[in-house]
């Protein structure tokens, strides 16, 4: 549905990893074992629960998130490969609250997101549902053979080779930090280091609005997101290190949510993912 546009880690296949106890209550440090070769393409989802065509683009996303099409993207029978082709995070947008139904996922730091990508890609309009593929190009449309052989032909690059270590300092924050290689040589234009907490398996009785009376699924929601650093002039094969403070919401469930860490220019354009589940004992 369309509307004017207004005047320094719980995934499908996360890298596979060994998790131990650290120092410190609710502490626990991953270390990811990172596949060699180009990382996934990172799909993101600008959605609303007050949006009557939204649902089935979410659902397009979860079906995509938990490698559904992975065989497809790779062009093979049997969807073999090293590691996930392709990551998925959604962004619920405010903008549609005004419809009677107040999505309990929207927030305007989301809408300001989508609204970057409508300038950076010379679009005139806002509107849900919308798929930005790596940062550089979008659909409007929830058709699924147009959404993959745009994943296919997207450029790729290296996932970054964090360790990342998890702390709650107290029940109410998360501490994310990290340390590693960004496998990617960044020039003095810097590129951001993206962290974003996502939630899957949510589940809502939308009450009012255009989705009145319908049950609605949502995987991969960005609960909350914080840019650690920025870098610049650094090597492939350099350490980097950062850390990244949460505040949790009510009801949180680390069974439920994981952290996609991302790489993005000034353009928003992505230049390498890596997925960590969140440790159990977090």
């Amino acid at each position: 549905m369309s509307r004017r546009l207004f005047a320094c880690f719980r995934g499908k296949k996360p890298s596979s990893s060994t998790t131990k106890p650290v120092s410190g209550n609710n502490s626990a440090a991953v270390s990811a074992d990172v596949p060699a070769g180009d990382g996934p393409v990172l799909v993101q989802l600008f959605s609303s629960q007050g949006c009557k065509t939204s649902p089935a683009a979410e659902m397009l996303m979860s079906r995509l998130g938990r490698g559904d099409f992975d065989a497809q993207i790779r062009g093979g029978e049997d969807g073999s490969g090293s590691g996930s082709p392709a990551m998925v995070l959604v962004f619920h947008v405010d903008y549609w609250d005004y419809k009677g139904w107040k999505d309990p996922y929207g927030s305007s730091q989301w809408t300001v997101r989508q609204k970057a990508y409508v300038e950076a890609l010379n679009l005139d309009t806002m509107f849900t549902p919308q798929l930005v593929v790596q940062g550089r190009s979008q659909l409007n449309e929830n058709e699924e053979e147009t959404l993959l052989k745009s994943i296919s032909e997207a450029p790729r690059f290296a996932s970054p080779a964090f360790k990342a270590s998890f702390q709650r300092p107290t029940s109410e924050t998360l501490q994310v930090s990290l340390t590693g290689a960004l496998r990617t040589k960044v020039d003095g234009d810097g590129l951001d280091i993206m962290v974003a907490l996502y939630e899957t398996g949510l589940v809502t009785d939308c009450e009012r609005g255009e989705n009145e009376g319908r049950m609605l699924s949502n995987d991969y929601v960005v609960r909350k997101m914080e840019k650690m650093c920025t870098v610049k002039d650094v090597t492939a094969k350099k350490s980097v290190s950062g850390t990244a403070h949460f505040t949790l919401w009510d009801g949180f469930n680390s069974s439920k949510c994981g952290v996609v860490v991302f790489l993005q220019n000034s353009s928003l354009h992505i230049f390498g993912t890596q997925s960590f589940k969140l440790p159990d004992e977090i």
